[in-house]
């Protein structure tokens, strides 16, 4: 028989782990960079800390498993990956009944962000907060919503824009949070949801809540602005 070579047999097979080693330590050290921004983006859309943790917790495991020299971009893999998770909590019975869903949309419009990764994270939660809220509320619910937990509307100011009483402006908004806890869902409209987070983003970074409220309550706003011509 062929003398068997023990380097090859012994060495390469250590090669190989050794590699494997060095590129999952790479992509631990991607992932650990990022850890941060995900617990936050996963924050954002469940409003649960201990969710959030776990999904970052799954979107790493994800990031083990795939193809990692094919990923372009890391940081939007992950990102992306986080977003997706979360959402599908959102819309899972367990999480229906576990935890109360209340997508957080405070604090986004606190100026522009320095860093540009955590501009483009704050928008995608946004994006996701907003579409799940389209697809369980009705446009008035989905207004007094997004008026005041986004941007702190009171209750006056509500019932002045929907033209019901402030009593009812308050129950508009209690049946709205109980709605995001039915998980019943409509389809969103791609472009529906589009215009909502670009007017979404315009009002938390310049203050001027016009076109966001033009395009929540479209016709209180040509309302609005056919007594404000008129007047002039």
């Amino acid at each position: 028989m062929p003398a068997t070579d023990p380097q090859t047999t012994t060495t390469e097979p250590a090669l190989a782990r050794s590699a494997g080693e060095d590129d999952l330590g790479a992509a631990l050290d991607t992932f650990l960079s990022l850890r941060t921004r995900l617990v936050r983006i996963a924050y954002r859309i469940l409003g649960d800390v201990t969710g959030a943790e776990d999904v970052v917790q799954e979107a790493w495991l994800r990031w083990q498993l795939t193809q990692r020299a094919e990923v372009d971009n890391p940081t939007a893999f992950l990102v992306t990956t986080t977003t997706r998770l979360a959402i599908k909590v959102v819309r899972s019975a367990r999480h229906r009944h576990e935890v109360p869903v209340e997508p957080q949309l405070a604090g986004f419009g606190d100026g522009a962000a320095p860093d540009p990764v955590l501009s483009v994270e704050r928008s995608v939660a946004v994006d996701g907060a907003l579409a799940l809220l389209m697809a369980r509320l009705t446009p008035d619910r989905l207004a007094a919503y997004v008026l005041r937990k986004g941007f702190g509307y009171g209750y006056a100011e509500l019932a002045s824009l929907l033209r019901i009483s402030a009593p009812n402006a308050r129950v508009v908004v209690h049946r709205a949070q109980a709605r995001l806890e039915s998980g019943r869902e409509r389809p969103v409209p791609v472009e529906s949801h589009r215009r909502l987070a670009a007017a979404f983003r315009i009002a938390a970074r310049t203050g001027n809540l016009d076109g966001l409220v033009k395009v929540l309550a479209p016709a209180a706003w040509r309302a609005a602005n056919r007594v404000t011509l008129f007047k002039v």
